[in-house]
Parts: C-alpha cells; sequence; structure tokens
C-alpha cells in the first residue's frame, strides 16, 4: 500500500445531521475519496445531504447502528443516488488503496461476540428469516432494526480477500469497547489499517509490534488515512479523557500507543 495515497484520502465519522464539516473539507482539500463510516439521521437523500462534497469527490460509505433507527433514515440511505457507493461486505479500489468495508453494529438476538458463546446465533440472513413470522418482517423481508446488525455471513465473504485497510462502523479491539473479531478479520486480508465511527473521538493506535494502526472518527469529524484531524469532532475532547479513563480501567490492554486529539489536530483544521 502507498501511504502517501491514503493519507490523501478522507474518512468522515458519524455526522448525525451535521454534514457541515464533511463538505467543507471535501470542497477546501479535493480528497481523491471521502469515506463515511455510518449514523447519518437522513431527513433527505444522502446524495442531496452531501451534495458539496460529491461533486469535489468521490463518496463512499457504510452504514452504522442509527441508520435504522427510522424509515426515512433507511430509505434515505439506501435508495440515494450514492447507493452504489456502499462499500458494505465488499472491497473496492479507491485511488489506489484497497478499502473493505463492514457496516451496522452487533445485535445480540443475532451475533455479538461478548454474549454466550460469542458465536452468531444466526450466520446467514436466510436462516433468521426462517424464524420469523410473516407479520415480524418488514417490507417482506429483515424487519429494519436488523438491517443495521453485523451477519458472519457478511465478515465470512471478506475473510479470504485482499485489502489494505478496513473501515468497520464498530471498534476494534484497542477501543475498550471494541471486538477482536474486526482485528482477525484484518488480519486474515492483509489489512494494516482500521478505521472506524461509533464512538464519537477521533484517535490513533500503533500496535507495540508495527503490525497495525487504528484510527478512530470523531462526532461529525474528518480525519486523513494517518488519523490527522481535518475537522475537530464534537466531543473530541471530552472522548479522548473517557478513552483514557476506560483504557487506565482495562484488565488487559493490548500493547501500543495512543495519540488523540492534541497530537492529531492539524492547524488549519475546521474547528
Amino acid at each position: 500500500m502507498d501511504d502517501t495515497a491514503l493519507q490523501a484520502i478522507a474518512f468522515a465519522g458519524d455526522p448525525h445531521g451535521v454534514f457541515g464539516p464533511l463538505n467543507q473539507v471535501a470542497t477546501a482539500d479535493r480528497p481523491p475519496a471521502m469515506i463515511l463510516i455510518g449514523d447519518y439521521d437522513l431527513d433527505r437523500p444522502l446524495d442531496e445531504a452531501v451534495a458539496p462534497a460529491a461533486a469535489a469527490t468521490t463518496v463512499y460509505w457504510i452504514h452504522g447502528n442509527h441508520d435504522v433507527d427510522q424509515e426515512r433514515y433507511y430509505t434515505n440511505l439506501v435508495d440515494s443516488g450514492l447507493a452504489e457507493r456502499c462499500l458494505h461486505a465488499r472491497v473496492v479500489d479507491v485511488a489506489g488503496v484497497r478499502i473493505a468495508g463492514l457496516g451496522g453494529h452487533f445485535q445480540g438476538r443475532i451475533w455479538h461476540p461478548h454474549e454466550g458463546d460469542g458465536q452468531p446465533r444466526f450466520a446467514k440472513r436466510r436462516d433468521y428469516l426462517h424464524k420469523l413470522a410473516p407479520r415480524e418482517r418488514w417490507r417482506g423481508s429483515l424487519p429494519l432494526k436488523n438491517r443495521a446488525a453485523i451477519w458472519w455471513e457478511d465478515v465470512e465473504a471478506l475473510w479470504d480477500e485482499r485489502a489494505d485497510v478496513l473501515v468497520t462502523h464498530e471498534a476494534p479491539a484497542c477501543h475498550p469497547l471494541g471486538f477482536h473479531i474486526f482485528d482477525e478479520l484484518a488480519e486474515a486480508m492483509g489489512a494494516r489499517v482500521i478505521i472506524h465511527g461509533h464512538h464519537h473521538v477521533a484517535y490513533r493506535w500503533d500496535a507495540a509490534d508495527g503490525s497495525r494502526t487504528v484510527i478512530g472518527l470523531g462526532l461529525a469529524g474528518v480525519s486523513n488515512g494517518a488519523g490527522r484531524i481535518r475537522a475537530l469532532g464534537r466531543e473530541d475532547y471530552h472522548g479522548a479523557r473517557e478513552l483514557g479513563r476506560r483504557n487506565r480501567q482495562r484488565l488487559e490492554r493490548p500493547a501500543g500507543t495512543y495519540q488523540t486529539v492534541e497530537a492529531l489536530l492539524q492547524e488549519d483544521a475546521i474547528r
């Protein structure tokens, strides 16, 4: 992977209805691509919400856990003019960097690695659908909420693929609320970088052995592929303190070093 090419790509954290920062960064920097990591709270189609960004660069996206909170959120995402730019469960060459996407979050009814034996209760959507009564289905298929679940069949689909970067909504194990499965998937794919959202804090973690870098994204913030903050997240300072507190409470900490907002914030960042 060309590190310079990765650093040029912009990654936007959970907007939750605030699209100004990512549109500003895309318009000002004109990166080769911008990747959106989920939780959009869309009252209009995604292509309309990010129209300035889409005019300045190529926009890709994965979904988050809140994109199924309301029917209009979901419809405005999956039926938008950017529907074909979804990265979920596939690998795409983005400006010379092979990026794999895995959206959504873990749901105990389907699969939660920290519950029970950690194995999926339902590995495939069709297995779950067979258990549902017709009245439990939405639009003849999965219930709306379950469309944001992480399914083993999607992880399995990526397992034998090759990628430089894995983008997820949930966090890997370096985050105190993260999951080892993403580290395992990244290792299987040969990805040295994981970039995620969900926890609303911009940070960079580098494994002590140099094997992996993890970049967290701030709330409505934007970082580049090296973790440098181009638009300050709305909770980055508070989130950095909370990340430190949670990490100190861990009984087992992965060997590595963290950088947070003080080290990552660029002087010309949008604040």
